[in-house]
């Protein structure tokens, strides 16, 4: 990346600008992708217009109904409060990224825009219905991340758009990630989970990672659990949570790769779908 021309806007409106007046420019937040690609010649943008100094981009306001979390906003941000109350699946999720350093720098933006299969805030983010906010120079647009997300590392944001911010919903009840790696920490998933217990309108939603090209809802799975629970006690037999494991594992289009095969991805995310559920319908409780 030696000799590329480096901007540092201070507002939304200015990194617009500076993508527009340099084609093919980089946008920079944490770096904790695109600097490994650069390190290993992958990239070599014209310019990088760095996000650091727009402060616009990192906050969490919170409201009774949503939260608005900038594109800015780090992992180590999101682990705690409010979200880790509000949010639960969310703040676990992005506690479970790399190590400190990694949480400190990376970004939730970095995260839906890498757009990678194994990124690990998306399945809580599909299985919320999230909308992404990008501007760009014709103005805003508000897109769902399923809209956005269109292949293996690749979205719809435009080359000059920029990433203002992600909007949840709040749902009351439970929410549980979890994931399974080579190892206990700092792993990429082989398969991830995200359960959204909403105990008031009586529904389940469910987003899958790593299993898939694209973050994934569990359709069928999440009908099966609607009925499956008992509502008035809180509860799941064993018999329709196994079922609910397996309609998870059925709507995965998982791939063999260097991590995993394709069998053993579909038989882990059948087995932490339904340790999710049962865990959030105990907590519903």
């Amino acid at each position: 990346m030696r000799g590329a021309l480096v901007a540092q806007p201070g507002t939304v409106d200015e990194a617009v600008a500076a993508l527009a007046a340099t084609p093919g420019a980089q946008l920079l937040a944490g770096g904790t992708d695109f600097c490994v690609e650069v390190n290993f010649g992958m990239r070599r943008p014209p310019a990088v217009v760095a996000l650091r100094r727009v402060a616009e981009l990192r906050r969490i306001e919170m409201t009774p109904s949503q939260a608005v979390i900038g594109a800015c906003t780090t992992y180590a941000d999101m682990g705690g409060e409010p979200l880790a109350t509000a949010f639960p699946g969310l703040a676990a999720a992005a506690r479970t990224v790399g190590s400190p350093q990694i949480r400190n720098a990376g970004t939730l933006g970095g995260n839906v825009a890498t757009a990678s299969p194994a990124g690990d805030t998306l399945p809580l983010l599909v299985a919320l219905d999230a909308r992404m906010r990008l501007r760009g120079p014709t103005g805003e647009r508000t897109v769902s991340l399923s809209e956005l997300v269109t292949g293996v590392k690749r979205t719809g944001i435009a080359p000059d758009e920029v990433l203002v911010d992600v909007v949840i919903d709040r749902r009351p009840g439970p929410q549980e990630f979890l994931k399974v790696g080579t190892r206990n920490a700092m792993v990429i998933a082989i398969a991830s989970v995200a359960v959204v217990v909403d105990v008031e309108s009586r529904e389940v939603r469910v987003g899958l990672g790593s299993v898939a090209p694209v973050p994934l809802r569990a359709r069928d799975a999440e009908a099966h659990a609607r009925e499956a629970i008992d509502w008035d006690a809180l509860s799941v037999g064993e018999a329709g949570a196994a079922r609910f494991g397996e309609l998870v594992a059925s709507a995965c289009a998982p791939i063999t790769d260097h991590r995993s095969t394709a069998e053993y991805r579909r038989h882990a995310v059948q087995v932490i779908a339904r340790r999710a559920l049962e865990r959030c319908v105990r907590r519903a409780c």
